[in-house]
């Protein structure tokens, strides 16, 4: 199995959070734009927690402090939710 290096224009630039979505976009000019409920850490936060992001790992990484939620642009671009509790991985 190979993993996928990253690209350079895939970090990310900035990131909006709406009531609904996750935007975000990246260097390449792109934007990636998801619905909140696939990451329930975030629908389930404050605007204020959602308003509160850094970049990390490198500039491929949105991490949010407030609630200890990390999602990275490779998992955002294969449209990955976050696994739901109780499942197993395949």
């Amino acid at each position: 199995m190979t993993t996928l290096e990253p690209k350079a224009g895939e970090r990310v630039l900035n990131v909006r959070v709406t009531d609904d979505t996750i935007s975000v976009d990246l260097y390449d000019g792109r934007t990636i734009t998801v619905p909140l409920a696939w990451y329930p850490r975030l629908l389930h936060a404050s605007s204020k927690q959602r308003a509160n992001w850094e970049i990390a790992g490198a500039g491929y990484v949105i991490h949010w402090p407030d609630i200890d939620e990390d999602l990275s642009t490779q998992g955002l671009l294969r449209g990955a939710p976050a696994p739901r509790v109780g499942s197993k991985a395949a």
